[in-house]
């Protein structure tokens, strides 16, 4: 087997690695809400979870198309495989060490800001202007624009429909609006579920699909059904195995909420999620679901949300590019003393 495949594999298995992590990190996206709040045990929750992430990576490639043809130009790759190892590198490690301290960081994030900076070294490497190698107009488009801005739109979502809830349940008795959305969100929390295999599982399958093109296995840069269903097992796998210091973050420490609360919160981040993915961007669930809950708390009034939980999580989210494409950068120049490109 030549040098070509057997890197190749590895960083198939790398990337397989990546979207178990990415099941575990981002569990609590889909449930950390449904179990603070009681509606559904742990086990049963994650039992759920697990189902809709496996179907729903199998619902579309839109945005892993986006990861295959909106960051990098592959044309210019020369087949050179350590740009998406040293960028799935910086992402697994990120994600380990923030899922280690329990920061519901974005696994889009890490994975963009490892693209981008072994890009750049890349680039600097071979002599080139680092702008050939990345579409910026793209990724400022179809990448940059999208992940700031989901948050925001999961804060202002989640405000309105907190507020139009508090308008139709205010001459409900507490108990019954408990049991009644008790039962909602149920279905919200699986609608998240869903919509997170749809968006994040799709990342994986760009990565791989990438590797795959640029080793030279598959001639033009379409996922292979067996990356589907092979990223959306590992994901699901991922799930499975929780995440339960990111779930207590999310679930608890930003404010205490009720049923209705974390209907508000899952559905307004299941309508960002599911318009983002319609239109292949590869957003970051965490951020909105986690500006969601924001925006559901500031309606109780604003001394009921733990704003200083929510700024070390606002921080995370602006240090991760960053963070990331040092690193990626960093390995893919380690890479280039020890195999000369």
């Amino acid at each position: 087997m030549s040098s070509i495949a057997i890197l190749g594999i590895i960083i198939i298995i790398l990337c397989l690695i990546f979207d178990y992590i990415n099941g575990f990190h981002d569990t609590a996206n889909a449930i950390a809400i449904v179990v603070s709040t009681r509606v559904l045990s742990p086990r049963a929750a994650i039992i759920m979870a697990a189902t809709l992430d496996l179907v729903g990576a199998l619902i579309g490639t839109t945005v892993a198309h986006t990861i295959i043809e909106g960051i990098i130009d592959m044309k210019l790759l020369n087949n050179s495989q350590f740009i998406v190892l040293a960028a799935i590198f910086a992402a697994i490690l990120w994600n380990l060490v923030t899922w280690y301290f329990g920061i519901p960081s974005s696994s889009s994030h890490a994975l963009i800001g490892g693209l981008i900076g072994s890009a750049l070294v890349y680039g600097i490497l071979h002599g080139a202007d680092w702008h050939k190698f990345l579409k910026i107009s793209s990724i400022t488009n179809k990448v940059i624009i999208p992940l700031f801005m989901s948050p925001i739109l999961g804060f202002i979502a989640g405000f309105i429909i907190m507020v139009a809830l508090y308008w139709i349940v205010y001459k409900m008795h507490p108990m019954k609006v408990k049991n009644v959305f008790a039962k909602f969100q149920i279905l919200s929390s699986a609608l998240v579920a869903l919509s997170h295999g749809m968006n994040d599982a799709q990342k994986s399958m760009g990565l791989i699909t990438m590797t795959l093109f640029i080793s030279g296995f598959i001639a033009v840069p379409n996922v292979p059904l067996w990356v589907k269903f092979a990223c959306a097992i590992a994901m699901a796998c991922g799930t499975l195995s929780g995440g339960w210091k990111i779930i207590k973050t999310m679930g608890n420490k930003i404010f205490k909420m009720e049923t209705i609360h974390g209907f508000a919160a899952q559905a307004s981040s299941a309508c960002v999620i599911f318009g983002s993915s319609f239109i292949g961007a590869p957003i970051s669930t965490t951020q909105v679901i986690s500006s969601s809950i924001l925006g559901v708390g500031a309606t109780k009034r604003l001394s009921a949300v733990r704003w200083g939980i929510a700024g070390h999580i606002v921080t995370a989210w602006f240090i991760t590019i960053p963070i990331t494409a040092c690193i990626s950068g960093a390995f893919l120049w380690l890479l280039r003393i020890i195999f000369p490109m």
